[in-house]
């Protein structure tokens, strides 16, 4: 496996070279080599592997948890595999508790919870454990590794609680590899701050999201500002374009690497270091690709993406309905065996406008949520520039005191001068591509170039 010109962190003091690795550190390697083999294997035998450890979840799953307790049968097939159900956001919901492994494996290390922020409008709870965190450190390193990032350069991050300086590039670096420093921004500054504080960093990365990319290049196109270190933009959490992709390379001479992700489920798929579609990760998770019928989709579809994470033996996530959708790509030229997406559909959030033409990053502290009220699913409409609808599915009327309490979490996120409105409604219909979108504004203007923050 070749590591570019990484330095690897030595833990002995008094030998030089070759690098002694942490214990923590030996192992993210040597799965990072497992993972450099298998990314060549043939689909087939992709398949038969992941079908393997499908089956040992699945036991798993049969013996500890009272929702799969009477799905035992026969051993993994691929044809088996399409008859076992499938599970909906509803069903983690409702029976979280039944989901949960009452016996999780000591070797997989510590346990502890994850709530999503709930950006499809249907917040969830999972448990995770040291052994997921490993996987997603790990498929990170790939990541770095197949960008092809000099890891010795400055990585610079604007989302939600990034702040300060750092002398690391975080967590999945740690004790493995010698890095660069890492500056954050919040998201709640606005553009003229953001753009001046990467005028004076001048990193060689910069991860944020694709939104605020956009906002970011056209105000350096319209100013005639260069980042002249800046070597790459990194994505998250939204869908990128091609129009982005091209609108960065104007502004700034960069490519956008984005990666699909899902905070249950970890990593799903990360961006070709050859082309710019995806590459499921296999090792990681079993993804497919489904249409209104259920059956596969063939190259050239878009259907509704279902993920299995392989190696989640404390919340079981077996043919889990995401609610995302995703176009099938065939064969990678690159060689990868792992499947292809051509692009992740209905990632979508959209700004939050004031009259003054300032736009905000709808970011409305959605991970409390559960907290205040039993909330099914929320959507926010924008419905005028100084009112935002919170829209609520609950299947018991809330009681004032909720309400209130939610109206304020809300509002105290909101830019000034903009009020909430909390209304129960029966259920939210599906937007553009089946992707429920848990921001959308009303009276937003198309391509307008204001400063965005964080609402």
């Amino acid at each position: 496996m070749r590591v570019m010109e990484w330095s690897f962190q030595n833990k002995m003091s008094d030998n030089a070279w070759p690098a002694i690795s942490a214990p923590h550190a030996a192992a993210r390697l040597a799965l990072l080599q497992q993972l450099d083999h298998s990314q060549w294997l043939a689909p087939q035998r992709l398949l038969e592997l992941q079908l393997a450890q499908l089956q040992l979840l699945l036991d798993h799953a049969c013996a500890t948890t009272p929702y799969y307790r009477s799905r035992r049968g026969r051993s993994m097939t691929a044809e088996r595999l399409v008859e076992l159900p499938l599970l909906k956001r509803a069903d983690l919901q409702q029976s979280y508790g039944e989901l949960k492994s009452e016996r999780v494996p000591r070797e997989h290390g510590q346990v502890w919870e994850v709530r999503t922020s709930g950006s499809t409008g249907s917040p969830v709870r999972v448990l995770k454990t040291q052994l997921l965190e490993l996987f997603w450190h790990v498929l990170t390193l790939r990541e770095h590794l197949w960008q092809r990032r000099d890891l010795a350069g400055k990585l610079a991050a604007i989302r939600r609680g990034a702040s300060g300086t750092h002398p690391s590039w975080g967590a999945a670096t740690a004790g493995v590899f010698v890095t660069g420093p890492a500056v954050g921004m919040k998201v709640e500054s606005g553009i003229d701050e953001q753009l001046a504080w990467l005028q004076r960093e001048n990193p060689a990365y910069l991860l944020t999201y694709p939104s605020l990319l956009g906002e970011l290049a056209r105000t350096c196109l319209s100013r005639g500002v260069r980042i002249p270190a800046l070597r790459q933009a990194r994505a998250m959490s939204e869908i990128v374009t091609p129009e982005l992709r091209q609108l960065c390379r104007e502004a700034w001479g960069v490519p956008v690497v984005d990666m699909y992700s899902a905070e249950e489920v970890g990593t799903i798929a990360l961006q070709c270091p050859e082309h710019e579609h995806y590459h499921v990760q296999s090792e990681s998770v079993l993804v497919e690709v489904l249409d209104d019928e259920g059956r596969a989709c063939p190259p050239g579809d878009v259907g509704r993406v279902v993920v299995t994470d392989l190696h989640n033996f404390a919340t079981p996530l077996i043919r889990y309905d995401i609610g995302d959708f995703a176009e099938v790509g065939g064969p990678c030229p690159c060689g990868r065996g792992l499947p292809m997406l051509t692009r992740i559909v209905g990632r979508v959030r959209n700004l939050l406008e004031t009259a003054d033409g300032k736009r905000y990053y709808p970011f409305l502290g959605q991970s409390q949520f559960l907290d205040i009220a039993p909330i099914v699913q929320h959507q926010f409409v924008q419905t005028a520039f100084d009112l935002v609808e919170a829209r609520i599915v609950m299947r018991e009327a809330p009681s004032k005191e909720q309400v209130e309490a939610l109206r304020a979490h809300v509002e105290r996120r909101m830019p000034p001068g903009v009020r909430v409105k909390v209304i129960r409604v029966d259920s939210i219909p599906r937007g553009a591509g089946g992707k429920y979108e848990d921001f959308v504004s009303e009276v937003a203007v198309p391509g307008h170039g204001g400063s965005t923050a964080k609402a």
